[in-house]
């Protein structure tokens, strides 16, 4: 009975030891077929190597894993500040201008890049080190931690760059000890004082706060070149001023001449003024500027109020000549006034006639009583003072004087405000 069962069983291993044989060549091939094709996949992607190991998983990945359980991240938090409940946290602030872009005054504001940069000490970031050694992170660790709620006074604009990727850095030492590093570029508000320009000086601040009510200016002196202004508006003004006492070398007959140089310069500092104007703010006092540019305008004005006196007081004197006789019958005061140097085809240029001797125009001379008037002595000076009214009437009967004044008045008065002007204002 014995000896059957075991024939029994030795059957039964016979048959399924085959089986047993299949199946592990089948897995065997299985795997040398993963393997393979694995292999292909390799050498596709890493020009034609074939690695048949699976790799260790990513550095980078399992670095920040160790970095943030190194930090102790995830066991404290970090929405409240360090030593909560007790004293402020003092934080250093380090400011380092990288350029200014650009500085308004229509607007009253200036635009800076520069990098912010916090300095703190966060005892839950302390880690043990060997060689002392600090590590750098990226903006994604930032959002994990706290850092200071720094922000911008009176800002209008302002961002952080972002390109390639935002321009954050953080820096963590054994001790606990924390730089926070950001690029920005900022638009600040800067109350400007125009009085002076554009030979003024602006004291334009940047302002940091934080919700400890602390805060903290950086001032900037900014000086103004004058040479562009020079160029843009204080020359040109000058040469149009100096181009409106031409018109004093003009002959007072010349009509159309006088008037047209003295409407275009007229203009052309209207011009002038608008232009500078248009690029400033609306203010309400006085600019430098602006006392120069209307102070020239004025004196460009009176030239053109002179020579209307000066035609005026001609045209005056010629018909109080023409009304007692001294001008012939057939003199024409609109052609004299008319006569430009090439309107005097009609003109009559013939010597006047000479009149006759009436009573009227006759003199007598009364003899001198020698008993009553003493003759004069020896170094004895005879002179007659003039009032101001008789000076007025002599200059009004004899108006070229007038152009012979100014010629003398005009630049030398305005020479005088350029003086006091640059004295001042400089």
């Amino acid at each position: 009975m014995n000896f059957a069962l075991t024939t029994l069983r030795l059957m039964c291993l016979a048959w399924l030891w085959p089986v047993a044989l299949l199946k592990g060549s089948n897995t065997q091939n299985q795997r040398r077929h993963k393997d393979v094709y694995l292999g292909e996949n390799t050498r596709h992607k890493h020009g034609g190597r074939i690695d048949f190991k699976m790799k260790k998983s990513d550095s980078t990945k399992s670095l920040l894993i160790k970095s943030e359980q190194l930090l102790r991240i995830e066991d404290h938090d970090f929405a409240m500040r360090p030593g909560f409940g007790g004293s402020a946290i003092p934080v250093g602030i380090d400011v380092q201008v990288e350029s200014i872009d650009s500085i308004s005054e229509v607007n009253m504001d200036f635009t800076m890049t520069l990098y912010l940069r916090h300095y703190w000490q966060d005892d839950r970031l302390a880690f043990p080190s060997s060689n002392n050694k600090s590590r750098t992170f990226d903006a994604r660790l930032v959002k994990k931690i706290w850092v200071p709620d720094v922000f911008f006074v009176h800002s209008k604009r302002s961002f952080i760059h972002d390109t390639t990727m935002e321009n954050i850095m953080l820096r963590v030492y054994p001790d606990g000890n924390i730089l926070y590093s950001v690029r920005i570029t900022v638009t600040a508000l800067c109350s400007m004082d125009f009085s002076r320009f554009p030979l003024d000086t602006q004291n334009c601040s940047l302002e940091l706060e934080s919700c400890w009510y602390n805060r903290l200016y950086i001032n900037f002196i900014l000086r103004r070149h004058i040479f562009f202004f020079m160029l843009q508006t204080y020359f040109p003004t000058m040469l149009m001023v100096m181009l409106s006492w031409v018109s004093f070398w003009i002959d007072r007959r010349a009509v159309p001449a006088r008037v047209s140089l003295g409407i275009t310069t007229v203009l052309t500092m209207s011009t002038i003024i608008t232009g500078v104007s248009a690029s400033m703010p609306q203010v309400s006092y006085v600019k430098a500027v602006d006392i120069y540019l209307w102070a020239s305008f004025l004196f460009v004005f009176l030239s053109v109020i002179e020579y209307a006196a000066v035609n005026y007081f001609t045209t005056v004197e010629e018909m109080k000549k023409l009304q007692k006789g001294k001008l012939p019958v057939s003199y024409n005061a609109s052609q004299a006034m008319a006569y430009d140097g090439c309107f005097h085809d009609d003109m009559d240029v013939s010597p006047f006639p000479e009149l006759p001797a009436t009573p009227s125009t006759t003199r007598t001379i009364p003899a001198r009583a020698s008993s009553t008037e003493p003759p004069p002595t020896e170094g004895t000076r005879l002179w007659r003072k003039r009032s101001v009214g008789q000076n007025l009437r002599f200059i009004m009967s004899n108006s070229y004087m007038i152009d012979s004044y100014s010629r003398i008045l005009f630049p030398v008065a305005y020479l005088l405000f350029n003086i006091i002007y640059w004295c001042i204002y400089s």
